[in-house]
C-alpha cells in the first residue's frame, strides 16, 4: 500500500529545499520573528504554509497549463505580485524610521494573529513563481497513473513542510539574543528587508515587461 506513494520522497525533498531558499516569505518570517514576537511569526508561517498548500492544489489542476494558453493571465499575475512585493517592501522601510522605546514595549506588544496568517497567505500567492516550481516538479516526477489521495497527501504534506522549516526560522530568531541585536541596529535590518523585498517586487514587475 504505502510502496506506490514512494514517488513523493523525492518531490517533497526538492519542495523542501525550494521552501529553504531564501526569498520573500523568509524575510517576511525573519523581520517578524526579530522584531515582533514568536507567535506573530508562527502565524505568517502558517499562511505561508496555506499558500504553499494553495498552490499546489491550484497546480495539481493544471496552472501551468492556463497560464500556457492565456499568457496575460501569467503576466497580470506577476505584475501584482512584484507591486504587492513592492508595497511590502516600502512598508518596512517606513518601520526603520519609528521611534524605538524599549524591548519589553516593543516586544511584548499584543500581536495580530489573524493579520498574520493573512500576511503570510498574500505574500506567498504574490509569487506565481512558486506555481510554476509546483507544477514543473509534478509535471516532471509525477507518474503517469498516480494513486487515489495524492492530490490530498500533497497539499497536507506541503503545508507540514513550510510551516515546519518557517516554525523552525521563528523560533531561532525570535530568541532574546537575536531580538536584543534587532533592538540596536533596528533602523539598518528594516531598510536592508525593505530594500530586498522592494527589490524582489521590481524584478517581478520588469521581468514581465520583457519581450
Amino acid at each position: 500500500m504505502l510502496e506506490q506513494y514512494l514517488f513523493l520522497l523525492p518531490i517533497a525533498t526538492l519542495l523542501l529545499i525550494g521552501a529553504m531558499t531564501p526569498g520573500p516569505s523568509f524575510i517576511l518570517v525573519a523581520q517578524t520573528a526579530i522584531s515582533k514576537s514568536r507567535s506573530e511569526a508562527m502565524c505568517i508561517s502558517i499562511g505561508l504554509g496555506l499558500g504553499a498548500s494553495t498552490f499546489v492544489f491550484i497546480a495539481s489542476m493544471g496552472l501551468i497549463a492556463l497560464f500556457d494558453a492565456v499568457p496575460e493571465f501569467y503576466v497580470a499575475f506577476k505584475i501584482l505580485g512584484g507591486l504587492y512585493l513592492c508595497c511590502l517592501g516600502v512598508k518596512m522601510w517606513r518601520a526603520s524610521k519609528n521611534k524605538v522605546v524599549s524591548a519589553d514595549a516593543e516586544l511584548t506588544s499584543k500581536p495580530a494573529h489573524f493579520k498574520a496568517v493573512v500576511l503570510g497567505l498574500a505574500t506567498q500567492l504574490s509569487n506565481p513563481k512558486t506555481a510554476i516550481v509546483f507544477s514543473s516538479v509534478f509535471a516532471a516526477m509525477l507518474p503517469v497513473k498516480v494513486p487515489v489521495h495524492t492530490t490530498s497527501i500533497l497539499v497536507v504534506g506541503v503545508f507540514v513542510l513550510s510551516f515546519s522549516w518557517y516554525f523552525l526560522v521563528s523560533i531561532l530568531l525570535s530568541s532574546p539574543k537575536a531580538q536584543a541585536s534587532y533592538l540596536r541596529f533596528k533602523s539598518y535590518i528594516n531598510k536592508g528587508s525593505g530594500v530586498l523585498m522592494w527589490s524582489m517586487g521590481s524584478k517581478f514587475v520588469a521581468e514581465s515587461f520583457k519581450p
